[in-house]
């Protein structure tokens, strides 16, 4: 496309990661013309490779059911999620058999995933539906007010549609940084580094490794099955542990060998040698408000940045493309989104990822709740709340007015419940210390 042409599409879609992908699809099977902006930046390792279990249903509806991937090779299955804890006690987490039935109907598996193939698979996918997609990168934004014109490119190329979609991803957020929007941040800066190891599959499920010290902000490493004989391996820590420890000398590769050595089956893996050097990420989890404005919407991490430990970041990217699609969709012929609906899809952003960032801060990274509970006996709480949310959302749908307040509703007890779990633990255990401390 030429420098200072101006292209005209129905949809413009800013970034091709999973969220740009996604939407495009819906869009282009709704039948409108579509341009999706992503620029030409190699070979990218995304993370997110262990999903929850509402991620197949939205993977179907794009034409990759869980079959497919699984028997492609793409995809292995994921019966559970093991918390390994250092000192040999390890405690298995699967949804209730109750979640199958009625009214959830909630499929008790889910998938962990190659990510570079299934990213390659969509963006295959996405061609053959017709899109448009144009190697560029999003710089400027020409609006009127709130209502976007044109989107500006590093070549000099103009996008003009009636309707625009940012999926830019949470490093970009091109369009909240644009109209200013806030956010809500949960918990310090956290960065990840990890490696890809040739070893069989142990089980069906991924497993949470974690030494957490008493008061002490949680890290935690995955190991995660992602083909039949290849493991990613991965590490989380504060983006503030991890400078102090570069900077004492330790390169990415030193740490990543440290962390694992502490557990023997690791130790082990690493000892055979990884098969990839270590990848490392950095990410704030937030979410912003005011997500969608008369002509466009935000999706996926470039709406809201959910932390690893959740599994609930493919889903996410998927529900609000899928979401913003069909609103879109549902609005043609207008010339913007109706309030309520806008106020719906902001609520819904917001309160989903304010429920899974809050719920896993307080009750499992941070010390109170943890320490007082259990480790076990905290990440139970969160993981049965997490998929009952789950469950409902799938099965209530909300996108009304009406559904998203009586959804949101539910969200609030919880989170309410969480709130003063925490805050009660965190009273408990200073005085407890206060009595430890009286001579």
């Amino acid at each position: 496309m030429h420098p200072g042409t101006v292209h005209h599409s129905d949809v413009t879609v800013i970034g091709g990661g999973l969220a740009g992908v996604a939407a495009s699809l819906h869009l282009a099977k709704a039948g409108f013309r579509v341009v999706c902006i992503e620029p030409e930046t190699g070979v990218r390792q995304p993370v997110g490779e262990s999903l929850d279990w509402a991620s197949p249903a939205l993977l179907d509806a794009l034409g990759m059911p869980m079959a497919d991937l699984i028997q492609s090779g793409i995809a292995t299955c994921k019966r559970g999620v093991t918390l390994q804890l250092s000192g040999g006690t390890a405690q298995e987490y699967r949804p209730g058999a109750w979640l199958a039935h009625a009214p959830f109907h909630v499929e008790l598996r889910t998938m962990h995933v190659d990510r570079m193939r299934l990213d390659r698979e969509l963006q295959d996918l996405v061609v053959r539906q017709g899109v448009t997609v144009v190697r560029d990168k999003a710089l400027t934004v020409e609006r009127t007010g709130m209502r976007i014109v044109s989107i500006q490119t590093a070549s000099g190329g103009r996008f003009a549609a009636p309707w625009f979609i940012d999926a830019s991803g949470s490093f970009t957020s091109l369009l909240a940084r644009e109209f200013g929007l806030p956010a809500m941040e949960y918990g310090p800066k956290k960065v990840a580094v990890w490696a890809y190891f040739t070893a069989p599959q142990a089980h069906e499920g991924t497993t949470i490794y974690v030494d957490a010290p008493t008061g002490a902000y949680l890290d935690w490493i995955w190991e995660i099955p992602i083909g039949p004989n290849t493991l990613s391996v991965g590490y989380v820590t504060t983006g503030e542990a991890m400078k102090k420890a570069r900077d004492l000398g330790s390169t990415v590769e030193d740490i990543l060998r440290l962390q694992l050595a502490r557990f023997p089956r690791l130790a082990s893996l690493w000892q055979d040698g990884a098969g990839s050097v270590p990848c490392v990420t950095s990410f704030s989890c937030r979410t912003y408000r005011g997500v969608s404005g008369p002509n466009w919407m935000i999706v996926g991490e470039a709406a809201s940045m959910v932390d690893p430990i959740t599994s609930n970041g493919v889903t996410a990217a998927l529900r609000h493309a899928e979401e913003a699609s069909a609103l879109i969709a549902e609005c043609r012929g207008r010339s913007e989104l109706p309030p309520g609906a806008r106020a719906s899809y902001n609520r819904r952003v917001l309160q989903m990822g304010t429920f899974f960032n809050g719920g896993i801060e307080r009750l499992v990274y941070d010390w109170p709740a943890r320490d007082r509970l259990g480790l076990t006996r905290a990440a139970t709480v969160y993981t049965s709340a997490a998929w009952i949310m789950n469950g409902v959302y799938s099965r209530l749908r909300p996108r009304g007015l009406l559904s998203t307040t009586a959804f949101c509703a539910l969200l609030n007890v919880l989170r309410a419940s969480a709130w003063i779990c925490y805050r009660l633990c965190r009273f408990l255990s200073r005085r407890t210390e206060s009595v430890v401390r009286v001579p």
